[in-house]
């Protein structure tokens, strides 16, 4: 389509403009209804609007569908996160929401070690339907292999009051902005790793698709071991978060200042080394955010919090790619605009966690104040 970087970072936006909306009312029939029909449905309308988007020859009609079909990433995530806080203890939650959310790095990794390859050799359309195959069997397959926890029980609540309540948790609008952050950071990565290793470095794509899996692959490991420590840390699951914060700022940054035709195995090794904090971030993010819960409603606090994330997702990566098209191609404004980000969100959060900390020590000496 010969696409601006704008217009790149767009296909990301359709995708998911409306789990934007869509995620809290999926997390409410998720604290009333089974997650086994949610999933599997959302899997579903995602493989087979895939599917159709295997046909289209125009952009814009690329995005209605692309738009259409990320309805059904609204369900995975908030789903299977609850799937995994309703089966395990506080004591293993956090090693198991870390295996649980290496499936999205992994499937990414996976795709970036077959479909460039695919495409290249059998077209896109080809690449495209073997990527909504995969999205129809994985729901196919949970459908078949899922049961409900044994104490899985439905939750009472009035919608709008609960959404004040969970506004109102500190913890909970932390957890928001860290996670606005992080996955602005990581779509940017998903979108334009790639392409930038092509345009700066002349990597071309099916060679910059294996730096992409190493990223992905590390990130893979990075949601185990980091909601691994998050379980041991006695100063909280968002200390690993804030970490991966920092890292993934000191690595754009990286990116940013590397000169042009920068040596391969050097570009890998960065790669591979950002992927790690900047997907492996979210298992301990995830636990966090189901803990803040406190066992009630579930389903719509993870929600709430993915809703900051989604906007993430929407926003970063157009954004990202108007940066690049103002630079006339050059990436390094956009990689350093990422790392600010990053930056600030991490001291604004740091600053929230230090005065929340202060309030609960001056409770603790005067509970009347």
């Amino acid at each position: 389509f010969d696409l601006s970087g704008a217009q790149t970072g767009l296909l990301i936006t359709a995708i998911g403009i409306v789990p934007l909306f869509a995620l809290i009312p999926v997390g409410r029939f998720l604290d009333h209804h089974s997650e086994r029909h949610i999933i599997t449905g959302g899997a579903l309308l995602l493989g087979f609007g895939v599917a159709v988007a295997s046909l289209v020859d125009s952009y814009l009609i690329l995005l209605a569908v692309f738009t259409v079909a990320g309805a059904g990433y609204a369900t995975a995530q908030p789903g299977g996160s609850k799937v995994v806080a309703a089966w395990f203890p506080a004591r293993e939650r956090g090693v198991a929401m870390g295996i649980r959310q290496t499936g999205l790095p992994l499937g990414g990794a996976l795709a970036a070690a077959t479909l460039p390859w695919i495409a290249e050799r059998f077209g896109v359309r080809s690449a495209l339907l073997t990527a909504a195959a995969t999205s129809i069997g994985g729901g196919l397959l949970f459908f078949v292999l899922y049961r409900p926890a044994p104490l899985h029980t439905e939750t009472a609540y009035r919608l709008g009051r609960q959404l004040r309540v969970l506004v109102s948790e500190f913890r909970i609008r932390t957890a928001m902005w860290a996670g606005l952050a992080m996955v602005s950071a990581q779509f940017a990565l998903l979108s334009y790793l790639m392409l930038y290793l092509r345009d700066v470095h002349q990597i071309p794509l099916t060679r910059g698709a294996w730096m992409l899996f190493a990223a992905q692959m590390m990130g893979v490991a990075g949601r185990v071991v980091l909601a691994r420590w998050s379980d041991r840390l006695l100063s909280g699951r968002l200390t690993a978060v804030l970490t991966a914060m920092a890292a993934t700022a000191v690595g754009s940054i990286a990116l940013a200042m590397l000169p042009a035709g920068a040596p391969s195995a050097l570009l890998f090794v960065l790669a591979a080394v950002i992927g790690f904090w900047a997907f492996g971030w979210y298992g301990p993010w995830v636990v966090a955010v189901a803990e803040s819960a406190d066992g009630h409603a579930v389903g719509l606090t993870l929600a709430l919090s993915m809703t900051a994330n989604q906007l993430g997702l929407v926003a970063a990566p157009p954004l990202f790619g108007l940066i690049l098209d103002i630079a006339g191609g050059n990436y390094r404004p956009a990689w350093a605009a990422l790392a600010v980000m990053l930056l600030l969100a991490t001291s604004r959060i740091l600053a929230g966690v230090r005065r929340e900390r202060q309030d609960e020590v001056a409770r603790s000496i005067d509970p009347v104040t």
